[in-house]
């Protein structure tokens, strides 16, 4: 993100991209949900088949990064639009999560494991 894109300013350009072509009628919370998670779907087919090992050579090469990237950007305009339609702050939302988190996930006992957080319990 460019250092003057926050992200109630990328909020306010989704929704007015939106509200132009009279589509604030179709994003209902459900609508909404289920856009994003065909757009996951869709991020996720173009890296399914790109091993670990290879994924960031592969990201190098422009048509992989630029389809990547516009992918990544449909992922967030449709969480954007979420959060806005829902009315939840997304960096409040985060930062109340990472607190939970940081419970959940001891870093003296989380480091270096993929355990779920009953793991720690």
């Amino acid at each position: 993100m460019d250092s003057g894109d926050s992200i109630d300013d990328l909020i306010r350009l989704v929704t007015s991209f939106s509200k132009s072509r009279d589509w604030l009628q179709f994003h209902t919370p459900r609508n909404l949900v289920l856009a994003l998670c065909g757009e996951v779907g869709e991020l996720a087919s173009i890296v399914q088949w790109v091993s670990d090992d290879d994924v960031d050579e592969w990201l190098t090469r422009p048509a992989n990064r630029s389809n990547f990237e516009a992918e990544l950007a449909d992922v967030f305009s449709y969480l954007l639009r979420l959060a806005d339609q829902t009315g939840v702050d997304l960096g409040k939302a985060l930062r109340a999560k990472m607190l939970v988190n940081e419970l959940r996930y001891p870093q003296d006992r989380a480091r270096g494991s993929s355990g779920k957080y009953t793991t720690y319990e």
